[in-house]
């Protein structure tokens, strides 16, 4: 159980480094004015980005997702590993089942996480260049929220969050699960760490595709009253008037540097928390081997 949750958190980190630019700009397509936007774009997004606040502005908020993300994915490679015992067999349903679990329990520290990862974001970035400086880290985000809000303020948008979170969890792992299968990933295969990496980052793609106009939502709710004003009454508000407003569209926007972000964030989560945990038993095995004569358990990716 310990080694599921470090290498969930070792593998977390990696994750966060590769795709945190890519949120940054998926967030930024989301919740733009339609009346005047600032990006054509995903390319223009990150070129108006670079331009206008140097690379690091590609990394506003990291400090939430690396504290957090983290955090996270040793909470949900923990459960869907524990989850996964319970249940007492490896089947496609029982991943399914296991990593959905794993996504609705962390949706606790994702939802004020990802508030305080878009607050951090849009700051000092036109409609929103009022409210300037006004956070000067994830932390002090949050502490100004809470204090502002309260403990609502710090939960908003945590039932679209759920409502995301627990069905792509599923399909992450599931897909990961039945690639690993097909691909044949073996310790001893020589192409181990490509096949690794294709099939978490396919796992990624397939998992943001399943509840994607979901997060659109989320975004905009968490983005909602920045500049003072509310927008929306609840999630089915702000999926009337979005459609209302913007057509169908509005929900597959930022869907390719979202994507784009899926596959090398996943690929590096998955090939680094398997590798990890691979290596790490293998040495707990030859420990044993050391210590006397055991009964060796097979070990699969």
């Amino acid at each position: 159980m310990a080694l599921d949750f470090l290498a969930g958190c070792v593998g977390g980190a990696a994750g966060v480094l590769v795709g945190h630019p890519f949120d940054t700009v998926k967030v930024r397509l989301q919740v733009q004015s339609v009346e005047k936007p600032l990006y054509r774009g995903t390319y223009h997004c990150f070129q108006s980005i670079i331009k206008h606040e140097s690379a690091f502005g590609l990394y506003k908020g990291i400090g939430s997702p690396m504290m957090g993300l983290t955090f996270i994915n040793a909470l949900v490679f923990g459960v869907q590993g524990n989850t996964i015992r319970a249940l007492g067999k490896d089947t496609p349903l029982n991943q399914f089942l296991a990593g959905s679990a794993a996504g609705a329990i962390q949706c606790v520290i994702c939802c004020p996480m990802e508030l305080a990862k878009t607050r951090m974001q849009l700051q000092g970035t036109g409609e929103y260049n009022l409210k300037s400086k006004n956070y000067k880290n994830s932390l002090d985000c949050l502490v100004k929220i809470y204090q502002k809000e309260g403990l609502r303020g710090i939960n908003r948008g945590m039932v679209s969050t759920f409502l995301r979170e627990t069905p792509s969890f599923g399909f992450y792992f599931l897909t990961y699960d039945s690639l690993t299968r097909y691909l044949g990933c073996e310790v001893e295969d020589s192409y181990i760490i490509p096949k690794l990496l294709l099939a978490g980052g396919m796992s990624g793609i397939v998992s943001w595709l399943s509840t994607y106009p979901v997060d659109v939502i989320k975004s905009r709710l968490q983005a909602d009253g920045v500049r003072g004003v509310v927008q929306y009454n609840g999630i089915l508000d702000c999926v009337r008037k979005s459609y209302h407003e913007e057509g169908w569209r509005v929900f597959t926007r930022g869907l390719t540097s979202t994507l784009l972000r899926a596959f090398p964030v996943n690929a590096a989560t998955f090939a680094t928390v398997t590798v990890f945990l691979t290596y790490m038993r293998s040495e707990e095995n030859l420990h044993e081997c050391e210590a006397g004569p055991a009964i060796q358990q097979p070990s699969s990716l």
